[in-house]
């Protein structure tokens, strides 16, 4: 089986500073799935780019494997710090390990937590109408079972 730490030092020879690393995974039969994404988003150039420099370092004589190199879908959950950092000022829903799912705005992601603040409309005692009310919510990361971007055509 080839090793992870192979296929990331490969990875990382071609990217650059905006672009970082979300997922590696290699399979017992050699199936390597690597997921790179960028604080500018990533092209299809890039993804080839890392995908020959991945392809002509290893040896298919040797071992061979199967190669796929693409950015983590829309609807997948955030895996690294780095994604929660490039949402910073969007909408994002976070699943809390305990409680019910949020959709916010991502104030802060730092080493330690995030921020997330949500605008719900809610009865206010002393008025008539459902007010807008605003909280601001702080999650440590090992306190979200999920957290992905929201998709908005507005």
């Amino acid at each position: 089986m080839i090793a992870i730490t192979t296929i990331e030092k490969l990875v990382r020879e071609r990217l650059d500073e905006k672009m970082f690393i979300v997922e590696i995974s290699v399979s017992k039969s050699n199936a390597i799935r690597v997921y790179v994404d960028g604080f500018d988003g990533i092209t299809i150039e890039q993804c080839i780019a890392i995908s020959r420099n991945v392809e002509h370092n290893l040896d298919r004589e040797e071992e061979d494997f199967e190669l796929e190199v693409s950015s983590p879908g829309l609807t997948e959950s955030f895996k690294v710090l780095e994604q929660y950092i490039k949402y910073t000022g969007r909408e994002i829903e976070v699943l809390p390990e305990e409680g019910e799912k949020l959709t916010g705005l991502l104030k802060v992601a730092d080493e330690n937590s995030i921020v997330l603040e949500t605008s719900t409309r809610e009865k206010v005692e002393g008025h008539k109408k459902k007010q807008l009310v605003v909280k601001d919510y702080k999650f440590k990361y090992n306190e979200i079972k999920s957290a992905k971007a929201v998709i908005s055509f507005k």
